[in-house]
């Protein structure tokens, strides 16, 4: 989203059209939606955890963006903002424009927030995955819903933010949204997306186990997903591998089994560059963050293109992936024709 003169006016102009309580829900996934249970989840939940690698600058770059979280988006007090956000915010979600003051604009008269006295001492949403990396804080929200394909079951499913800190405030936000369909008749938002700079932040030193965690991510995401080669499984994942995305089954074997089902999916040469680069790597201990840029279709405009951040992050336990999340949910399937 390159910056918008109109930034305000663009605002106002969704405020008026995002009318539908669906759509407007949708967006609300930015807070991390209710994890109340609904039935049976067919995956997993995630236990609560955080990177136990952060440095004492890192912690405090995580709480500095707890309670942000806390105090502005969950606490509605958006006089606050200032404090915690750059005027010249960037922001990566495709829904709002860029800078502070769109922010400010969205939550107040988009999502509807208000001030809540006395601020909560808690988040009443908490993520359940939290860690920092140099300059960055990576957080992982979870929650669940119906299976769309079977009332009698429900998935759990994870949205992402990543912020990048710069001089003591928030300086740019990533997260795993992707644009929005408005309702019919409502004019198309105007504002265009901003460049990411993932390279103004500094992403960390790595030690040594992180080194070797940051080879084994790298083994999954690229030898495995990218060229093929899925017997690879066998030498760095746990065959009790905990898996978050709702459409691959649990443990080593079922994630073969689904990935070896992909089209196109076939072992290529393994090459030292990757097929399709993540735009940010971290690593914090045991975590090893990735974010990939991915284009599709505006369902505004299907003429146009726009961009959103596609997110993997793995745990390592004893040398072995032992756990995955994504933003993936489960699609309604498609009516036979």
């Amino acid at each position: 989203m390159r910056k918008n003169r109109n930034v305000d006016h663009d605002l106002g102009d969704l405020v008026t059209t995002i009318a539908s309580k669906r759509v407007l829900a949708t967006l609300l996934c930015v807070l991390a939606v209710s994890t109340a249970a609904l039935a049976a989840s067919i995956n997993p939940p995630t236990s609560p955890q955080t990177s136990p690698a952060m440095n004492d600058k890192e912690k405090a770059n995580l709480k500095f963006v707890l309670d942000w979280w806390r105090e502005v988006i969950e606490g509605g007090h958006m006089e606050l903002s200032s404090k915690y956000q750059h005027d010249d915010y960037i922001q990566h979600n495709p829904n709002l424009p860029t800078g502070r003051a769109a922010f400010v604009t969205f939550f107040q008269n988009v999502v509807g927030v208000k001030p809540k006295n006395p601020i909560p001492e808690t988040l009443a949403r908490a993520p359940v995955v939290t860690g920092a990396k140099g300059d960055f804080v990576f957080l992982i929200f979870e929650s669940e819903q119906k299976n769309p394909n079977d009332a009698n079951q429900t998935f759990r499913s994870n949205s992402f933010e990543v912020l990048r800190l710069e001089n003591g405030k928030v300086q740019e936000h990533w997260d795993s949204q992707k644009r929005m369909k408005l309702p019919a008749g409502a004019p198309a938002a105007s504002f265009e997306q901003p460049k990411s700079h993932p390279e103004r932040g500094n992403a960390g030193s790595l030690s040594a186990e992180e080194k070797r965690n940051l080879e084994i991510g790298t083994m999954e995401l690229k030898d495995m997903l990218q060229y093929g080669h899925l017997e690879l499984a066998d030498k760095v994942m746990d065959p009790g591998y905990i898996q978050h995305n709702p459409n691959v089954p649990q443990g080593r074997d079922g994630f073969k089994q689904y990935m070896s089902r992909v089209p196109g999916r076939t072992p290529q040469e393994i090459k030292p560059e990757w097929v399709r680069p993540p735009l940010l790597t971290l690593v914090s201990g045991p975590y090893v963050v990735f974010l990939f840029e991915r284009m599709d279709k505006d369902p505004n405009d299907l003429s146009k293109e726009y961009a959103w951040t596609h997110f993997d992050v793995i745990r390592i336990e004893n040398g072995l992936i032992k756990e995955h999340w994504d933003e993936a949910v489960i699609a309604p399937a498609t009516p036979a024709r």
